[in-house]
């Protein structure tokens, strides 16, 4: 999943850091879409490494199906629960692993917004980057989180044991 759909589309783009996975040599127009909208008027560092999840589609579909489940049980819409979980699971576990993103997640949003204007940055368009950088390991963990957090609301979730062998 990419970033460019997420971001608002003016005729310059100003952002303090952006991120997006080219999966293949077709992609590579989304790269030079993107760089003609940032303001070049700083300096700006360029990265380009190999892509490192190795998260199964799934995985990350098994976590979509649960918010789904979710709405069909509960009372909010799957988006909610997925918002309220990368909130209260995803954010703490990033800011553990990762003094960067602590940085950068407490700077831009711990003091600065209401919870539920946090809560509205972690879903579209908005979506805020939480799960989509995690490593496996910290992907795994959430799924954890979440599946414990819904289970405990009472939902039934999609019988998924064959995933966490």
């Amino acid at each position: 999943m990419n970033n460019i759909k997420h971001l608002p589309m003016p005729d310059r783009l100003i952002a303090e850091e952006v991120h997006l996975t080219i999966h293949n040599v077709d992609e590579k127009d989304k790269l030079w879409t993107l760089l003609k909208q940032i303001d070049f008027s700083q300096a700006m560092d360029v990265w380009i490494k190999p892509h490192e999840s190795d998260r199964s589609l799934d995985q990350n579909n098994l976590v979509g199906k649960w918010y789904r489940d979710a709405e069909a049980q509960g009372d909010q819409t799957a988006e909610e629960y997925r918002a309220y979980c990368k909130l209260h699971f995803g954010v703490p576990i990033m800011r553990k692993g990762s003094e960067r993103y602590r940085e950068k997640y407490d700077r831009l949003f711990k003091d600065r917004y209401t919870y539920e204007e946090k809560l509205e940055w972690m879903q579209e368009p908005g979506d805020y980057p939480v799960t989509r950088v995690m490593s496996v390991k910290q992907f795994a963990q959430f799924m954890d989180k979440v599946r414990e957090h819904l289970e405990g609301l009472g939902f039934q979730l999609t019988n998924t044991d064959e995933m966490f062998r």
